[in-house]
């Protein structure tokens, strides 16, 4: 029978799935505006899909990621001729990553992330003050 997860294994595991979720809008915002010659290897916007995971023994839920997906709107076509990348009809394909919208991702990853933070930090003093009322 495995063991009841704790407060630490519930925000660490939460922090993982959002250093993973920052990753990807890292890797979004970095290929923003990149251009290729064809729709098919455009680059195309990645989210992570958590799950939500419930421990029985412990009664405490935490959130792993079950994979990473394309989404997203479909590239932007560009009519660019003497581009070196165009294809045989003059066109170029526009990574169609709403930098806004990733920002606005990044922000709010990165203040999960922190309130993760924050709950190890109180159930460590909560912890160390329970211990020192043992002395």
């Amino acid at each position: 029978m495995a063991d009841p997860m704790s407060v630490f294994q519930v925000a660490g595991r939460a922090m993982s799935a959002q250093l993973v979720r920052m990753n990807t809008t890292a890797s979004n915002l970095a290929n923003a505006g990149g251009t290729t010659g064809s729709a098919e290897t455009a680059y195309k916007t990645m989210k992570p899909v958590f799950r939500t995971s419930f421990d029985a023994a412990s009664g405490l839920s935490t959130v792993d990621v079950e994979s990473i997906v394309t989404a997203g709107e479909a590239p932007t076509k560009v009519y660019d001729p003497n581009n070196p990348l165009a294809d045989k009809d003059g066109n170029i394909y526009q990574a169609a990553v709403d930098e806004s919208r990733e920002l606005v991702d990044m922000m709010e990853t990165a203040r999960s992330y922190s309130n993760n933070v924050e709950v190890m930090n109180t159930a460590k003093q909560l912890t160390i003050d329970t211990l020192k009322l043992g002395r």
